[in-house]
């Protein structure tokens, strides 16, 4: 017997079914270095997952690693209700870096998406009343697996099988300000958005949309909240992927890479829509936990002093010439490619991708 086939035997015996593997084509891996993993047999594969965009300075950066040990020799975990060290550094770092004042955190995108649905909501009914409720999100995005952000995901195929879901949550048309200004009514608290739609298929946000749609929130009175989770942190070029609009929101949300592999997650807001919380409003036993934090205050120190947002767009700009060269190459069987910096999708004609998927992890290359 196989050492993946003696797994698949454990997982069926000791885990709940919820990840597609196959002893025979899922991988074991056992560590990794930058950005190369390696399985149990030792073969070595570049590793273009990252975690689903979380290991965004490679796996066991040096820098990252010394931080969690030398925090893990000092403190694990304390009460939020004193303070750490490494979250106020980290906060500090995240608020002096963008266009937020305050800080909560959490322990992933899900988790702080769920915080900027429970802010807007409690902003918008202490500002402007409590029938103030409803988020308008876009279809094709994805917001998280909890009820909430089930909900607030505008893709039938994660909220199938769950109702009743919550309500106060509606769908506009990605890209298209007019689907968005027709969906406000007097219900409405906030707007939700990507500002790259990454599980959506890798659709980058139009200058004029998100520009629209910080004049309707301003003319109506409503938060504007960008989720950064998965194209945040350095993926676009930009720390943040608003800043390539000039467009501020008054929430966003941040998280996956954040720490490079620990996990850890961030609502970044602007002040008028922090003070919408108070004391006992919200709370998280192991948001910045103080090893987690210590990792985040590294890798961004890192992301800042070794010019990797320049790197970032440069090597998208590599991986965009190697798809034209590709669809020249194969005329007929690429129809698209498209994303910002190092979120990038690749879009066939035919459903041929878990083909090309597979393929790609025979000749020792990890892609989703």
């Amino acid at each position: 017997m196989s050492v993946l086939k003696g797994f698949k035997q454990k997982e069926q015996r000791y885990i709940i079914n919820t990840y597609n593997r196959n002893p025979e084509k899922t991988l074991l891996l056992v560590e990794g270095e930058g950005a190369v993993v390696r399985d149990e047999e030792g073969r070595e594969y570049l590793d273009f997952l990252g975690g689903l965009a979380v290991t965004a300075l490679g796996h066991c950066h040096p820098r990252v690693t010394a931080a969690i040990r030398e925090q893990a020799g000092k403190l694990v975990h304390t009460s939020n209700l004193y303070y750490t060290l490494p979250q106020t550094e980290l906060a500090e770092l995240l608020v002096e870096n963008s266009c937020g004042d305050k800080v909560f955190f959490a322990n992933s995108g899900a988790e702080v998406n769920e915080a900027a649905i429970k802010l807007a909501r409690k902003y918008a009914q202490t500002v402007l009343g409590e029938k103030r409720y409803e988020i308008i999100t876009a279809y094709r995005s994805f917001h998280g697996r909890t009820l909430a952000t089930l909900t607030a995901t505008g893709q039938e195929k994660f909220r199938r099988g769950f109702d009743p879901l919550p309500e106060g949550f509606v769908y506009a048309t990605f890209n298209d300000l007019d689907s968005f200004a027709a969906a406000v009514t007097e219900k409405t608290c906030a707007i939700m958005v990507e500002v790259v739609q990454a599980e959506g298929g890798v659709y980058v946000a139009e200058q004029e949309f998100l520009r629209g749609l910080r004049r309707l929130c301003d003319e109506q009175g409503l938060l504007l909240i960008f989720d950064e989770v998965q194209c945040g942190m350095g993926r676009t070029g930009r720390l943040w992927a608003y800043e390539h609009y000039g467009v501020e929101p008054d929430i966003f949300t941040v998280a996956k890479a954040l720490a490079n592999g620990l996990p850890i997650g961030a609502m970044v807001a602007k002040n008028k829509a922090a003070e919408g919380f108070g004391p006992g409003d919200h709370a998280s036993t192991f948001g910045g936990n103080p090893v987690a934090s210590a990792a985040a205050v590294a890798t961004l120190q890192t992301i800042f002093e070794d010019n990797l947002l320049a790197h970032v767009q440069e090597r998208g700009q590599q991986i965009l010439q190697g798809y034209e060269r590709l669809r020249q190459s194969f005329p007929g069987l690429i129809k698209e490619y498209r994303g910002r910096g190092l979120i990038i999708g690749l879009e066939f004609t035919k459903e041929i991708a878990p083909q090309v998927q597979q393929g790609l992890v025979e000749e020792g290359f990890l892609v989703n």
